[in-house]
């Protein structure tokens, strides 16, 4: 198994770990984040109605314009968290449940985490 396979493998059993974990309910619901090379997604999902309840990306065009270009750093991860927390306050949501899917708490998810934290949202 090459190594680059390997890592989505280790990180794939390590979000099943945390799944175990962490469950969206409609109080409190979860807070996914995936990060890619290039972009960083967010989303709010209440996992027993099965839906989606807020997102926010680095693709979003309201993030877009003030990203300045670059996606792939903290900053942009920072701008994505505040926006999320935005629209989650928007719809009365409050508290969360921080899923990391698998990737370690630093860097680009602890900037979302953190951004998300300083806009309202609490977990």
């Amino acid at each position: 198994m090459d190594r680059a396979k390997h890592k989505v493998v280790r990180r794939t059993r390590r979000h099943i770990g945390i799944r175990k974990l962490v469950d969206g309910t409609p109080d409190r619901p979860r807070l996914c984040v995936y990060k890619s090379l290039n972009h960083i997604y967010a989303q709010i999902i209440d996992d027993l109605a099965g839906r989606t309840l807020a997102s926010a990306s680095t693709l979003d065009k309201t993030a877009k314009g003030s990203l300045g270009g670059k996606s792939g750093n903290a900053d942009a991860a920072a701008a994505v968290g505040a926006l999320l927390a935005q629209r989650a306050k928007a719809k009365g949501i409050t508290k969360v449940a921080f899923d990391r899917a698998g990737f370690k708490f630093h860097g680009r998810v602890k900037a979302l985490a953190d951004a998300a934290r300083k806009e309202g949202l609490s977990f």
